[in-house]
């Protein structure tokens, strides 16, 4: 199974503590890197860069972060080499995100979809891998390695 990061922003809480239950009973380790309930206040670029970094610190595989549309979300840890986040509002985009583009974090948007699509979404998500192949090349163009053109 996955080692999974999660957060959320003040408008995503309600959403992060039900996906972390069925995050974990599909047998998922996970890390929540906040915001802790009772929040009034929660500033998504933390949260992101927070989750980010424990994904590229290879702590973690994957992470799914919720803010009120999840586009916040996406914008900051995108900010990352070599993070891949991508907004995903149905089971068909999770899983090409995660075929098709090897996007390592998964955000959601709380004001977007509801929770239950949200955890259908969730677990399409973390169910599926890289394709590789002819993928593996427009992937690579995104985030080159160092020092290629």
């Amino acid at each position: 199974m996955a080692r999974i990061v999660i957060g959320a922003d003040h408008a995503g809480l309600e959403f992060k503590t039900f996906l972390s239950a069925r995050i974990k009973d599909l047998g998922h380790f996970l890390e929540d890197v906040g915001a802790a309930p009772g929040t009034e206040r929660a500033d998504y670029p933390l949260i992101a860069r927070e989750a980010a970094r424990a994904i590229l610190s290879g702590r973690f595989d994957l992470g799914v972060l919720v803010c009120g549309t999840g586009i916040g979300m996406a914008v900051a840890a995108n900010r990352f080499s070599g993070i891949r986040a991508a907004v995903c509002e149905n089971e068909v985009s999770a899983r090409f995100s995660r075929t098709h583009n090897d996007a390592n974090i998964l955000c959601l948007g709380a004001r977007i979809i509801g929770p239950e699509l949200a955890l259908s979404v969730t677990e399409v998500f973390l169910a599926h891998s890289f394709l590789g192949g002819r993928h593996r090349e427009r992937v690579r163009m995104i985030d080159p390695p160092e020092g290629a053109v």
